[in-house]
């Protein structure tokens, strides 16, 4: 694949995007973030990649036909760019077939919880952490997977438990859980990077790198 070259999807803040653009900058992640682009004008992402001088555009779904033709659009500008490798950093809209097919396997996303608990349609944000809390969970956690065409369900690439403390709500167990999102996304997309990601089915194995030897 050559260079990882990063097509970014993000609805929100965009925490997670700035903590990727901060691993490019400190030299732990081997990837040029191309293109930005969001479903939502008032997303702060936009203006992070912005700040970055990267490339952002909002796509508003009113001005297209079909979740296709929306998808289209974004392949276009992603292709423009030169994107061989997309992520989700708070994407919160489905993802067509086609586009998934157009990138298969190179398409990421982080969930804030251990997949498969806490996942599917509707599971996001504050949504997630409040059902960990309600079922009485003592460790949550976070997941990086491969995304396919159903929601949360693709083959996971790395995950990382976080503990749930007793005094914990919903806003301080997602802090915490956001702090480890920020570390352990750009590790993941840098195993891609390095070319150590190997499927087998549904079951990810990651071979060695030169410094594990």
């Amino acid at each position: 694949m050559g260079k990882l070259k990063l097509g970014v999807l993000a609805s929100g803040r965009g925490s997670n995007f700035a903590a990727i653009l901060r691993a490019i900058e400190e030299g732990r992640l081997t990837a040029e973030a191309k293109v930005l682009v969001s479903n939502r004008e008032e997303a702060g992402a936009l203006e992070v990649a912005r700040q970055h001088h990267i490339p952002a555009y909002w796509l508003s779904s009113k001005d297209y036909d079909s979740p296709e033709a929306y998808d289209v659009a974004i392949a276009q500008l992603f292709d423009r760019e030169e994107v061989n490798f997309v992520i989700l950093a708070g994407y919160l809209r489905y993802i067509t077939p086609e586009f998934i097919n157009k990138y298969r396997n190179r398409i990421l996303n982080i969930h804030p919880a251990l997949l498969p608990s806490f996942g599917g349609k509707g599971m996001y944000g504050i949504r997630v952490h409040e059902a960990v809390l309600e079922y009485g969970c003592r460790v949550s956690g976070v997941t990086v997977h491969i995304v396919d065409e159903k929601y949360d369900a693709g083959p996971i690439v790395l995950q990382r438990c976080v503990p749930v403390l007793d005094d914990d709500t919903p806003e301080s167990l997602a802090h915490r859980v956001l702090e480890h999102e920020h570390q352990i996304y750009a590790e993941a997309i840098q195993l891609f990077a390095e070319d150590r990601i190997r499927l087998e089915g549904r079951r990810v194995r990651i071979v060695p790198g030169s410094a594990d030897y």
